[in-house]
């Protein structure tokens, strides 16, 4: 049997901090949360024993549950001003007590607007009886928030098919975690957050996934006018030219690391997967245009390179602290443009969900530079030979290519399909008309000015992991890929 806790955050957005101290909203609610929340149900009904016992038998649990919660954006975290506790002077006459005379605190509340306002917590395996699902459910009915008491949530436990998870999970229930709530409620004090999951992905880890890593650091532009997405490659080159410029002011040009640089000491071209470069850009909407907000800098492997201390002092020595805007910015000169390193909280167009889903579908923003250039002469040959060089680079990333390669003669699904135009809304085409002005055309570092750019969607024989960044230029964002069908949260 599987037990799962559906969670409806009923105005589409969830109030809740990862730590008292902290800015960043905690999206997906932890099970600790989503816990602690259940046992202040339990306090304010009474502190029913049929219920105490329910959720002593939750948190005994051998397995933490999974999440299934869908992508998003957090909204941007205006600072506001409020009074502190009422104030126990003892003084008689003391103005202080008057609301108007209080002083105030700056305070931030996180908030994250989800693209699905509904959370499944999902214990596999869990076999609860018809008394403890009656109490789960009646304490889940008289859960009216989960987070800061604006988050308003619906909440219902049920039994039976369960989605795959999606989001990891970051901290866990425990054995005496119950009596350690009370204990705490007792002697007025605030409860620690659960403990730890060192968890990087839930589920999903099985799904075929490419060399690059899901954990992007996001370059917000921030100063200067940001050229169309089709000059993002150019812009792309640059930001690893002033990176590197960052590494040898701290550690010298020799010790650049080739995954940073993309080439041998010798200067020839790294074979091994290296840093990318790609932008992030206003898509997939009805009303996207296209606008690049900013740029991912996209590791290869498991992210190691971001919490590498020779990385974070170049990214320092790149981008000083503006104190005027309490952020740090790298200035790109020979653009004009400013970013700051701002981990893409505030813009929807920065978060690189749809681009590290889960996916059968995949279709790409900017197009792929194929490896060499076309040998057919005939449209329906080209269109063969297209798609096979898309394959391969399906391969020289780490992913099994799509089964079939484009033939649709008998009306079958195409497994790859490759043309001028992107099925992503927003993005431009790979080449512009016969009669189309030069600059709608692409502008392209050197190494790639005479290669061949076309659009593509796949289809996979099952669901990949993103990143998906495909062709000769996909270390400076060509060939980016984003999810068309990402799998049900």
């Amino acid at each position: 049997m599987t037990l799962i806790l559906e969670i409806e955050h009923l105005l589409g957005v969830s109030f809740a901090a990862r730590t008292p101290a902290s800015s960043d909203p905690d999206w997906p609610p932890q099970p600790d949360r989503v816990f602690s929340a259940l046992v202040a149900a339990w306090g304010a009904r009474g502190k029913q024993s049929d219920e105490h016992r329910a959720l002593k038998w939750l948190e005994t649990l051998p397995a933490p549950p999974e999440l299934a919660a869908s992508g998003g954006f957090a909204r941007t975290r205006a600072t506001v001003f409020v009074p502190p506790n009422d104030p126990q002077t003892g003084r008689v006459g003391d103005p202080t007590v008057i609301p108007t005379a209080r002083r105030r605190q700056p305070r931030r509340f996180p908030a994250y607007r989800p693209d699905d306002p509904v959370v499944r917590l999902i214990w596999r395996a869990a076999e609860a009886d018809g008394e403890i699902l009656t109490a789960l459910n009646a304490l889940a009915a008289d859960t009216p928030y989960i987070g800061h008491s604006a988050s308003l949530t619906r909440c219902r436990f049920s039994t039976g098919n369960a989605p795959e998870a999606t989001a990891p999970v970051r901290r866990q229930i425990y054995r005496g975690r119950l009596a350690e709530l009370e204990r705490v409620y007792e002697a007025r004090e605030r409860p620690s957050p659960g403990n730890e999951v060192r968890i990087d992905t839930v589920s999903g880890d099985e799904r075929p996934r490419g060399v690059f890593a899901d954990r992007w650091l996001v370059l917000e532009h921030v100063g200067g006018e940001m050229p169309d997405l089709r000059a993002a490659a150019v812009i792309g080159k640059a930001l690893r030219d002033v990176l590197m410029a960052g590494y040898k002011r701290t550690i010298g040009e020799t010790a650049i690391p080739a995954i940073v640089s993309g080439h041998n000491p010798d200067g020839s071209p790294l074979r091994e997967p290296h840093l990318a470069i790609a932008p992030l850009a206003f898509l997939g909407s009805p009303y996207a245009d296209g606008r690049v907000f900013g740029f991912g800098l996209i590791p290869p492997g498991e992210a190691e390179l971001l919490d590498d201390a020779d990385f974070q002092n170049a990214v320092k020595a790149i981008a000083p602290r503006n104190d005027n805007e309490d952020r740090r910015e790298l200035p790109l000169k020979s653009s004009c443009l400013t970013f700051t390193p701002s981990g893409g909280g505030t813009k929807r167009s920065l978060d690189p969900s749809p681009y590290v889903a889960t996916a059968r579908t995949w279709a790409t923003c900017t197009p792929i530079v194929l490896d060499r250039h076309l040998k057919s002469s005939g449209n329906a040959e080209r269109d063969r030979e297209m798609c096979t060089l898309i394959a391969q680079a399906c391969r020289n990333i780490g992913l099994r290519a799509p089964a079939r390669v484009c033939n649709d003669e008998e009306g079958e699904e195409l497994a790859i399909a490759a043309g001028k135009h992107s099925a992503v809304i927003g993005a431009p085409s790979a080449y512009p008309s016969a009669r189309g002005p030069a600059w709608l055309r692409w502008r392209l570092p050197k190494t790639f000015a005479d290669r061949q750019l076309t659009h593509a969607v796949l289809r996979f024989e099952a669901p990949v992991r993103g990143p998906v960044i495909l062709g000769a230029g996909r270390f400076v964002g060509l060939g980016l890929c984003r999810a068309l069908d990402p799998e049900r949260r």
